[in-house]
């Protein structure tokens, strides 16, 4: 699924037009089930849509389109987007992390020193320069009104306003609930075309973690970006997706934060030349069998 597209085809395809047919018939296909029933449907769902659907074709002659459409029939699921994008394309699961934001509540705070610094426009300035220029709140002082009193007054009743409020929600128990929370703000790009439920394990500073799972319909309404907020009880240090490798995501090194370097294809090479001796093939796995190697 590494492969430039011109050297890709769809599963769907005739054998005799596939390049590889071991991988694309066999591996891929067989990866599809397997990320079906560990990652998307679940075991249990999958176990029975799956023996539902020998139930129905038990000595009959199905199709491919037989098992998509039982599949989705007996575990109530729609799958189309799996179907379209495993068996009939060749775009792999590339999911990466574009951006963290961390915040806090905070209680100290107060609206005053949250406020943006006064902007003075162009007009303000070219009425204090126009020497010639007269405001008639100065040449009949009976125009002047509450406001020429009480400069800034409306500025001031609600930024009063806020501060109460503020003070409202440091005695409210709601506020109290969320106070020690943190907030991360992830943001995820979908660089491989094939979209796929997002798996996010989090570690946490005092070396703990835990794994949150989002479903496939996160993807709905932007299958290109999508942004989402997660609440933890304790601060992050690390962020890694897709852990167990369930989703055949072809690059890792853009699923963690921070950002670490990940091993070259030589180094694994070299590596995995070094433990099944100088005979190994291309591939890096022993030249033998164990069967052939224990001569049965």
């Amino acid at each position: 699924m590494k492969l430039p597209k011109d050297m890709l085809e769809p599963i769907m395809t005739k054998g005799d037009n596939v390049a590889s047919v071991g991988s694309n018939a066999y591996a891929k296909a067989a990866t599809g089930l397997n990320i079906l029933r560990e990652t998307i449907m679940g075991r249990e769902l999958f176990d029975y849509a799956f023996k539902e659907y020998a139930r129905r074709w038990a000595f009959k002659h199905p199709t491919p389109n037989d098992l998509f459409r039982t599949l989705e029939d007996a575990s109530a699921v729609d799958l189309d987007w799996f179907w379209r994008g495993w068996y009939y394309g060749t775009d792999p699961v590339d999911i990466s992390i574009d951006s963290v934001k961390w915040f806090r509540l905070d209680a100290n705070k107060n609206m005053a020193s949250m406020k943006t610094p006064e902007f003075e426009t162009i007009s303000k300035v070219r009425n204090r320069e126009d020497k010639n220029l007269i405001y008639y709140t100065n040449t009949d002082t009976t125009l002047r009104d509450y406001y020429y009193y009480n400069r800034g007054a409306d500025a001031k009743m609600f930024q009063d306003m806020a501060q109460q409020q503020l003070d409202a929600q440091k005695d409210n128990a709601n506020y109290a609930a969320w106070e020690d929370k943190h907030f991360y703000e992830l943001q995820f790009s979908n660089k491989g075309g094939m979209v796929m439920p997002i798996i996010v394990e989090w570690t946490f500073k005092d070396g703990s973690k835990e794994v949150d799972r989002i479903p496939v319909g996160i993807w709905k309404l932007n299958e290109e970006k999508v942004t989402k907020l997660f609440v933890k009880n304790k601060e992050v240090v690390g962020i890694k997706l897709d852990p167990m490798r369930e989703t055949a995501d072809i690059n890792e090194s853009n699923g963690m934060w921070p950002v670490r370097e990940m091993p070259s294809r030589f180094q694994l090479f070299k590596g995995a030349s070094a433990i099944s001796g100088l005979g190994a093939p291309r591939g890096g796995g022993p030249s033998t069998n164990a069967m052939q190697k224990a001569k049965k």
